[in-house]
């Protein structure tokens, strides 16, 4: 069942995700979100096929020192979007900047995953006052141009992609649970992960994705270009890199190389979904690189 505006979904689990859902209207969206903690605020962005359901033991492991609050896009977990919506990076983005207008988010840190990273800097860029620091594991935001990289998008991007995601849903299906490696994602966890996309036209937003790694090039250079521009490449930085993940662990030199002030943690053996593979070192390591002073006053790693 496809999420009603404003209501948890019959396939919910409160038992592994036992936070209270808020719900607000951004652009003509309901947006999803949880709020949980109190103290710096920690906005959490997801990838594909994701939803705000990634960073729960983030969330559980991070809510007595900071205040964690994660969304979902548009048309992914429990938000839903309003009609005409193209599920797109730039869609996206402005909808995570008019949420953090809205709830008048300040000093924020980015966590930020996969389709996160474009997403997330673009909002930054917006608003560079309201951002204090960044987070980023496995992601990255700036056109990326090698064949490897081009030939996936083509393909997942392109017909066969559309099948593969309308009819058989692959991303959740067969790339979520292969993308673990230090542990096995659970028959219930599985169900967290399918409810969202139960027919082939909930599927849509995870097949507009693998289009746009290469169809958002002008997308990624012009954040790219802001990113510097307005000194978000400055804000410290820690990044949380799984060495297991096939498509994002070559990235890590060229993120260090764009975020001088980064501090890098690796989590060792973890895979590309490394909130929900090695959730307990993610918060050690964000709990460590914070310290007493803030971000980058814990010891170094």
């Amino acid at each position: 069942m496809i999420p009603v505006p404003g209501q948890r979904p019959d396939w919910f689990d409160d038992d592994l995700f036992g936070f209270v859902s808020h719900f607000v209207e951004v652009q003509g969206h309901t947006v999803h979100y949880v709020d949980e903690g109190e103290g710096p605020v920690l906005l959490m962005l997801h990838g594909n096929p994701t939803w705000s359901f990634l960073y729960r033991d983030l969330i559980a492991g991070l809510r007595g020192s900071f205040r964690c609050i994660a969304l979902d896009y548009p048309g992914m977990g429990l938000s839903t979007a309003r009609k005409g919506y193209r599920f797109g990076p730039e869609e996206h983005r402005e909808v995570v900047a008019a949420f953090v207008t809205q709830l008048d988010l300040t000093g924020v840190t980015l966590v930020l995953h996969d389709w996160g990273g474009p997403i997330g800097m673009g909002a930054a860029t917006r608003d560079p006052d309201r951002y204090r620091a960044l987070v980023l594991g496995n992601t990255w935001w700036w056109p990326l141009d090698d064949l490897t990289t081009a030939a996936f998008s083509w393909v997942m991007g392109g017909p066969l992609g559309k099948v593969l995601h309308s009819q058989l849903n692959v991303f959740v299906e067969q790339v979520i649970p292969r993308s673990h490696s230090l542990r096995t994602v659970t028959d219930a966890e599985m169900a967290m992960w399918r409810g969202p996309y139960p027919n082939p036209a909930s599927r849509e937003p995870t097949h507009v994705f693998p289009r746009r790694i290469t169809e958002s090039g002008p997308y990624l250079a012009q954040t790219a270009y802001e990113v510097q521009m307005t000194g978000l490449d400055q804000r410290p930085a820690l990044l949380l890199w799984a060495t297991k993940d096939p498509a994002f662990a070559k990235l890590r030199g060229a993120v260090e190389r764009r975020l001088p002030h980064s501090t890098t943690r690796l989590l060792e053996g973890a895979n590309h979904y490394w909130p929900d593979d090695a959730p307990d070192a993610a918060v050690t390591g964000i709990l460590e690189w914070w310290g007493s002073d803030g971000p980058g006053g814990g010891p170094s790693t």
